[in-house]
């Protein structure tokens, strides 16, 4: 879980610090720059798993040439900036199992990660530059001061279920040597101690590269990285059925959709210890009664395996009797059902980012849309546990029928503002909250907005409905039509397309 990041160089993000809870939904007037909060959050994540131009390359608008790397710094005109900073506070899972399937327990489950990238180019210009890191860090937070950095409301026995163990020592620290600054590796596990590596060339971070029993805080905070995704559910993948050695857990883009669900349902049986046949009805069924909160003709949600074939294929049953495809079901459809799959993961944990979760939803869907969204998320007034999955969800909606849904607590407004009060050409994003909501209780300088100005502040409209929308670049004109056409246009009001 995802709990404080700090950005700074990357993009248009100039020493940015939010914190996020269990449910957090980002809005700003269109082109501020939301997405690159995002994008900042990938960029940590693939850091954990690829190599430095890699997980650069990885970004979405940057290209595959080594120049186009340059993107990710902040510029204003010509001027590039050389560094990126990144820093997360983060909690991780407890234990887990590493690259051999064995075991692993963390030491501590409240950690704080950072890394520092620089642009080197190449002198001889044979080449565009390359990334290289100055600094990485790994090391805990005190679970005596988790209070203070957990300003969300919570209750003690949750805290108490996620947050535990001691340390007192670094598990990865950046130390200055008289041949150059070397990051060591600090084993927490049984086997040898510290690892010193030379930062000047080393291809990919030293979390990375953490896999082994040795270092098993390390390794679970890289897995816990590794978990927070930016979900971008394309109808095309989400209708394919699949093969039997299909990936058990659900793509970014909704690919594996229905050997998600059947190997949800199998891995309910063995950690309830019920038949496979009882926990493929059980999961079936709460997919269906979730599915039914969208769509009324809704019957039974199931896998159809195809032995011959060997093939899975997702299908819906109407109140006639009638089985569908998920080929035949719309696009909105097809989305929710995404989410209520999710929801079943009985071992899920980290960050889950969603752009436009309201597309190809009805607006009079989107309550119990947002409302599956938020429930996906931990309750932080129950112990987390397998029926209470430690992990959160982070959207980014454009639709004023999601904005209406949204909590003032769990609102976090993006504002473009100068950078110096003296010169308004210069301007950086900011990322503030409503006035008299937790996220004014932090330490650090926090932007409020009182209630009643959100609108004028924001540069928000209402267009004839009682709910917020962001006005675009056409002006409130331009809104109005996009909402006729998204009523005229819509696939959801009935839970299959026309063929």
């Amino acid at each position: 879980m995802l709990t404080r990041l700090r950005v700074s160089g990357f993009k248009n993000l100039i020493n940015v610090d939010v914190r996020f809870g269990p449910f957090t939904c980002v809005i700003g007037a269109n082109g501020v720059g939301k997405s690159n909060l995002f994008d900042a959050i990938q960029l940590l994540s693939a850091l954990a798993d690829r190599s430095l131009i890699d997980a650069a390359r990885s970004i979405r608008n940057v290209g595959v040439r080594p120049a186009d790397i340059r993107s990710l710094f902040h510029h204003a005109g010509e001027h590039y900036g050389d560094n990126i900073s990144l820093e997360a506070e983060m909690i991780i899972p407890g234990e887990g199992v590493d690259a051999l399937r064995q075991r692993v327990v963390a030491s501590t489950t409240f950690l704080r990660y950072a890394v520092t990238l620089a642009y080197r180019a190449d002198e001889s210009e044979r080449s565009f530059g390359s990334l290289e890191i100055l600094k990485e860090e790994l090391d805990h937070i005190n679970i005596g001061e988790a209070t203070k950095h957990l300003l969300f409301p919570n209750k003690p026995k949750w805290r108490r279920s996620v947050i535990y163990g001691r340390r007192a020592t670094p598990f990865i620290s950046t130390e200055d040597q008289d041949d150059g600054c070397v990051i060591v590796l600090h084993q927490d596990g049984s086997g040898g101690g510290p690892i010193a590596r030379s930062a000047g060339n080393l291809p990919r971070t030293v979390l990375s590269v953490a896999n082994t029993a040795a270092t098993p805080t390390a390794l679970l905070a890289r897995q816990e990285m590794l978990s927070w995704r930016l979900l971008q559910l394309e109808p095309t993948a989400l209708r394919q059925p699949d093969e039997f050695t299909a990936a058990s857990r659900l793509d970014t883009n909704g690919a594996h959709l229905p050997s998600a669900l059947y190997h949800m349902a199998i891995q309910y049986a063995r950690v309830m210890k019920v038949s496979e046949e009882e926990a493929i009805s059980s999961v079936y069924n709460k997919v269906t009664t979730r599915l039914g909160e969208l769509i009324e003709d809704v019957n039974a949600i199931w896998i159809d395996r195809d032995q011959r074939r060997e093939l899975m294929t997702l299908y819906a049953t109407d109140r006639n009797g009638t089985a569908y495809p998920a080929r035949a079901l719309s696009d909105g459809t097809l989305r929710f059902l995404a989410l209520a799959v999710l929801e079943q993961e009985t071992d899920a944990h980290g960050l889950l980012c969603m752009e436009e979760l309201e597309n190809g939803i009805h607006p009079e869907r989107i309550p119990a849309m947002v409302r599956l969204a938020r429930e996906l998320a931990t309750n932080t007034s129950q112990p987390a546990g397998p029926d209470n999955p430690l992990r959160q969800v982070t959207l980014n909606p454009h639709a004023p029928a999601v904005i209406a849904q949204i909590t003032a607590d769990d609102l976090m407004i993006a504002e473009n503002r100068p950078v110096d009060e003296k010169d308004s050409t210069a301007r950086q994003i900011t990322f503030g909250c409503i006035h008299e909501t937790w996220r004014q209780k932090a330490q650090e300088t926090v932007s409020t907005i009182p209630r009643n100005h959100l609108l004028d502040t924001l540069n928000l409209v209402v267009p004839g409905l009682s709910v917020l929308y962001v006005e675009n670049e056409e002006g409130e004109e331009a809104a109005i039509r996009e909402e006729k056409t998204q009523q005229a246009s819509d696939l959801q009001m009935a839970l299959f397309t026309v063929s």
